[in-house]
């Protein structure tokens, strides 16, 4: 038998989450705030608890997917959690992670934090992963039950780490998204059509140009390298072009002008013959 596991939280996520318990034949408790929300699971075998203390009782597993950490914290307050492993994947700061953890930790619990790296649809596909940090232990004993969710990559004892990993990746993702939108506007300004740009040339772009994080990894871990393969000096000076012609096709360079001033600050900052890296040092120099 597998190992019982009890969800709390069915919003798409959590309802995605207890779906892939399910599938892999866990017996599944769920409890959800609103009773009856997704009546589906019912029909594929969850035991629905009317409480959340009957729900935490049912399973050793408990995983919280909730809307945001205050939730957490009032859901689960008073509650028995002596034994029991609490997979905390309610998308939170650090800092919230690690004072969720001393929470429960101190209510007698084992605690992991996760980072959930899909969207609903993907969860207990290949594509997903989910980062979990916290008791290394608990991550040992159920690490195979948590695979049933998506791929889990465990990142240290630290608490707040899944969720600092998490940020991290969801900083770079809407990053990237913001360049590719205001790339978008600009051909959209031109009455130029989106899909055979994005199919053509965006995409392959964007694509190519990732590769070059390995060269900026490396540079942050060993040193930079003796030259530069495209020095900030002249990269500032270029970028004024940008912002330009943002301007003149009437799409406003808000997402661009940070970046701007960045370049400028590390060439003026005596980094103007060092590559994109070097502006990583900039970024750890607390604002004001």
């Amino acid at each position: 038998m597998k190992t019982p596991v009890t969800v709390l939280g069915l919003g798409a996520m959590g309802t995605a989450l207890a779906r892939a318990f399910l599938a892999a034949g866990h017996p599944t408790t769920v409890w959800n705030r609103t009773p009856g929300r997704s009546p589906e699971l019912d029909s594929l075998g969850a035991n629905r608890a009317a409480t959340a203390a009957d729900a935490i009782a049912a399973s050793p597993l408990v995983v919280v997917c909730l809307l945001v950490d205050d939730t957490v914290r009032s859901t689960l307050d008073g509650l028995e959690l002596t034994g029991k492993t609490v997979a905390n994947l309610t998308n939170s700061t650090p800092g919230q992670a690690r004072a969720t953890a001393e929470w429960v930790t101190t209510a007698g619990a084992q605690y992991l934090d996760g980072g959930i790296m899909a969207v609903p649809a993907m969860i207990g596909g290949p594509a997903a992963f989910i980062f979990y940090s916290g008791a290394q232990e608990a991550f040992e004993q159920y690490s195979g039950d948590l695979s049933a969710l998506a791929s889990p990559a465990y990142v240290g004892t630290d608490a707040g780490l899944a969720a600092l990993h998490d940020i991290a990746l969801l900083s770079a993702m809407y990053g990237m998204f913001g360049g590719a939108q205001h790339a978008l506007a600009l051909m959209a300004a031109a009455e130029v059509p989106a899909v055979p740009f994005t199919e053509q040339f965006l995409v392959p772009w964007l694509t190519a140009m990732l590769t070059s994080l390995h060269g900026m990894a490396g540079d942050l871990d060993n040193g930079p390298a003796d030259t530069a393969g495209s020095n900030l000096a002249m990269q500032a000076a270029a970028y004024e072009n940008l912002v330009t012609t943002a301007e003149a096709q009437g799409v406003n360079p808000m997402l661009l002008v940070p970046m701007g001033e960045l370049l400028r600050n590390a060439v003026a900052s005596g980094a103007g013959d060092q590559d994109l890296s070097a502006l990583v040092g900039l970024l750890r120099t607390p604002a004001g």
